[in-house]
């Protein structure tokens, strides 16, 4: 396959020129004006942060995409879909106020945010693409529903996938409810007997007669149980949860799958800023401190080729001391007897979740043929 271009450029600034300009130079370097977005809705996805965790993009950023798109005749808005685990994402209104909370609505962002999957993440489309693991993907509504997408991701550490850019903010981020349980597990949940207060709104949600109470406790029947994830929206105490059972590299596989059900037959872009890398998922309520150096900011309309890119970017800076990947460092060190000394040749991602391999989700969206992992790096001044 043919090398994708990716664009980048660096945090450096001088008088008069600020981030937001630098970026906006970016994108249209990038060739984000290419897009026909005249009477189209773009669709920015985009992650707003958890409650706690403060790694997450401002949003003066997704001002400059918003505007360019406005400029072209287009009408954008933010977009993410609802979590699966409990948490400040949960459902629609906690999402918004979280969002609003992490400083995102129309008067800083220029554009209204829509939340893909509905309320409570069960309004979905299901998008046929006959994958490897995934034959129907089940997406917000939202994202198919619009005409252009476009990611803005924060590159950072993944405890399950190694690292999170494009295709983890696309495919996790685009799947509803049923859909993120499809990618985590075989799409059954399972009822905390402890937490279970009898209320019976998991038993009348549920479509397919699949739960039932025993000794005044939900119970769910996997037979019948479909994995639509609806009972675990409307407990409200939270006793219904996913298994959370799926082997890393599958995931990854999946996730390759959902993020072409994304931008399937849709013109697409793709943004990812390589700063305040940390070492877990963006998911978390908190953020522990960047492993490396802030880098850049990268596009490219292959998502595949910009996360390869990222990670390449991220493996070439010296480790910032104190982080945990200085820890994991210095215990590769004395276990492998390497003689490094700071910007190692092993993978940082490896280093700190041994446990999965990223290059499985990319070797698989290659495979599917929708990006390429060979890169031609143009540096935008």
């Amino acid at each position: 396959m043919e090398k994708a271009k990716v664009y980048y450029t660096g945090f450096r600034t001088e008088l008069g020129v600020s981030l937001l300009d630098k970026l906006k130079k970016l994108v249209k370097e990038a060739g984000i004006d290419d897009i026909d977005f005249q009477n189209k809705y773009a669709a920015i996805k985009i992650h707003f942060g958890e409650p706690g965790n403060l790694a997450y993009l401002r949003p003066n950023f997704s001002k400059v995409i918003a505007d360019i798109v406005k400029e072209n005749g287009g009408k954008p808005f933010l977009t993410d879909a609802n979590t699966l685990y409990v948490g400040g994402r949960k459902n629609a209104l906690d999402h918004l106020e979280s969002a609003y909370e992490n400083g995102y609505n129309p008067f800083t962002t220029g554009c209204h945010i829509l939340i893909a999957d509905g309320l409570k993440g069960t309004d979905e489309t299901i998008v046929p693409i006959n994958g490897e693991y995934i034959k129907e993907a089940k997406i917000g509504r939202v994202l198919t529903d619009a005409d252009v997408i476009i990611s803005m991701n924060h590159f950072k550490c993944h405890e399950s996938t190694g690292m999170g850019g494009a295709l983890k903010n696309l495919g996790m981020g685009g799947g509803s409810r049923a859909g993120k349980m499809e990618m985590h597990n075989s799409g059954k949940p399972v009822v905390s007997q402890k937490r279970c207060i009898s209320c019976g709104a998991c038993r009348k949600n549920c479509a397919h007669d699949a739960i039932s109470f025993v000794e005044k406790k939900a119970q769910i029947n996997i037979d019948r149980c479909v994995g639509c994830g609806r009972c675990i929206g409307v407990c409200p105490v939270d006793a219904i949860r996913p298994l959370w059972d799926e082997a890393e590299e599958i995931l990854n596989k999946k996730i390759a799958e959902y993020a072409y059900a994304v931008i399937k037959e849709k013109p697409h872009f793709h943004i990812t800023f390589l700063m305040d890398v940390s070492p877990f998922c963006d998911c978390h309520g908190e953020n522990d401190m960047p492993i490396i150096p802030d880098v850049g900011m990268f596009a490219s309309f292959d998502p595949v080729a910009l996360d390869v890119c990222c990670a390449d970017m991220a493996n070439e800076q010296p480790v910032n001391a104190g982080s945990i990947l200085e820890e994991a460092l210095l215990k590769h060190r004395k276990e492998n007897d390497c003689d490094c000394t700071g910007k190692c040749h092993c993978d940082y991602f490896s280093l700190l979740h041994p446990a999965t391999d990223w290059k499985t989700g990319i070797d698989h969206a290659v495979k599917m043929g929708y990006g390429s992992d060979q890169y031609e790096l143009i540096k935008v001044e």
